[in-house]
């Protein structure tokens, strides 16, 4: 039997959680006295869809990576003692598309994300009864690329596309084997995605 899934990326392509954690991961940062490194929304946004061992080596590229893994951990539980009290912000339309397209379809996130991130989003806006499965680097310790091969082998699905908003989401769709649809309203700069939507609602012109 045919199942089509949809896997979505979650920053940048479902909600912008910019304005929010900055905060968050800098009351984390003015503890360490030797650490003179306090990010910005800007930082913030060159972060997204990297994982975590990335953004430590970016963040501090002169501290043992095991130090930095540590304070880096540290700024993302404190994000998400914050994401689960104020939410993030979500792009508009956001819920009435995910209402059309999950009575058709079967949809998912992959995100390269610490344990716990993508449960915020879910949990804060109310949106589990949306999606029938999540996955993220930070609980299988795979990439994007595997951990979408792992959803789609979970769950049984033989046709899927994947959607984000990054280079990396692009590559990670490939390594699955799976269609790439670019959201151009998030954070990446792409000019060779074969399909694009400038708004999440415009994916019901492509899937449905």
């Amino acid at each position: 039997m045919e199942k089509f899934g949809i896997i979505f990326d979650l920053d940048g392509t479902l909600w912008n959680t910019t304005a929010q954690v900055v905060p968050a991961w800098n009351e984390v940062l003015a503890t360490y006295k030797n650490v003179n490194k306090k990010v910005t929304i800007e930082d913030m946004q060159g972060y997204m869809g990297k994982d975590l061992q990335e953004i430590s080596g970016i963040m501090f590229p002169n501290l043992n990576p095991e130090i930095r893994m540590n304070i880096l951990k540290k700024c993302c539980d404190n994000e998400q003692k914050y994401l689960r009290k104020h939410g993030g912000t979500l792009y508009p339309n956001l819920e009435k598309t995910l209402k059309i397209l999950s009575a058709k379809h079967s949809l998912y996130i992959v995100s390269n994300c610490q344990d716990g991130y993508i449960q915020a989003f879910l949990d804060y806006h109310n949106m589990n009864d949306y999606f029938d499965d999540i996955e993220m680097s930070g609980r299988t310790h795979l990439n994007k690329g595997e951990n979408i091969k792992l959803i789609i082998k979970r769950n049984n699905i033989t046709n899927a596309v994947y959607v984000g908003d990054t280079i990396g989401d692009m590559k990670a769709a490939e390594f699955a084997g799976i269609p790439f649809i670019y959201a151009s309203y998030g954070f990446g700069n792409l000019a060779n995605a074969e399909k694009s939507i400038s708004s999440i609602e415009e994916i019901l012109d492509i899937i449905l």
